[in-house]
């Protein structure tokens, strides 16, 4: 395994809850192992979710807010607040993006969808050419880690909640994927607040593994640019 840098994106207001724990392994496998790590864990850095205009030192329209042309101001002439600043730059360190979250109503919780929102800024992180196979990211991992509270027979392509990969498909594909980053299968716990102890030392083993062999992992497989004709169809 070589030297990564990896950077987890943890969205827990809990410090006790399994996510946490899941954090705190990762952190200690991956030290353990030769990587360099780095946290930001968005409720305890008091993360502000919320877009607009303070996401900015400079406005290019002060009569009309479009968070887009914004981006792409700020982009150009060095204008995003600090907090933003700081994200976005380790989001260019990593080699590997981690997302450590509950589903929280089939999708990310909101705290972590600002981050996106915020950090994920057009001009900077996208657009212009710049997404999936030319996305800004390419070359480098990212994976989602995450806790359910239904158990896994709940998310199959038969089962009530439907398939977790068709739930993840918007994460994976239309945030992670669409800035270029190679997607790694997912890392879910189901029923995390049903399982005993037991059962979560089994998780943490098993989580460990997929850890240790990141960079061995194959990536999900999506239709690259090329597959598609001009108008964003599938060629035949």
């Amino acid at each position: 395994m070589l030297p990564m840098k990896v950077f987890i994106v943890h969205a827990h207001p809990e410090k006790q809850s399994f996510n946490a724990g899941l954090t705190r392994h990762a952190k200690a496998v991956l030290e353990q192992t030769g990587n360099e790590v780095i946290i930001s864990d968005l409720y305890a850095m008091n993360f502000n979710p919320v877009s607009d205009r303070r996401n900015f030192t400079l406005e290019k329209d002060s009569d009309y807010f479009k968070q887009q042309i914004e981006d792409y101001y700020a982009s150009e002439n060095d204008g995003f607040s600090e907090d933003i600043k700081t994200e976005m730059e380790k989001l260019f360190w990593c080699d590997v993006l981690i997302f450590q979250f509950p589903l929280w109503w089939f999708g990310l919780p909101a705290i972590l969808k600002g981050w996106v929102d915020k950090v994920f800024a057009a001009g900077k992180i996208y657009g212009g050419g710049k997404w999936y196979d030319n996305g800004v990211f390419k070359g480098k991992k990212a994976m989602l880690s995450l806790t359910t509270g239904g158990k896994l027979p709940m998310y199959t392509e038969i089962g009530l909640h439907g398939d977790i990969h068709t739930i993840l498909y918007p994460i994976n594909h239309g945030i992670l994927r669409y800035v270029g980053f190679d997607v790694l299968p997912p890392f879910v716990v189901f029923g995390a607040t049903k399982i005993n102890d037991e059962r979560r030392k089994g998780y943490l083993r098993e989580y460990e593994e997929r850890l240790v062999s990141i960079d061995e992992t194959y990536p999900i497989i999506y239709p690259a640019l090329a597959d598609f004709d001009e108008n964003f169809q599938l060629k035949s």
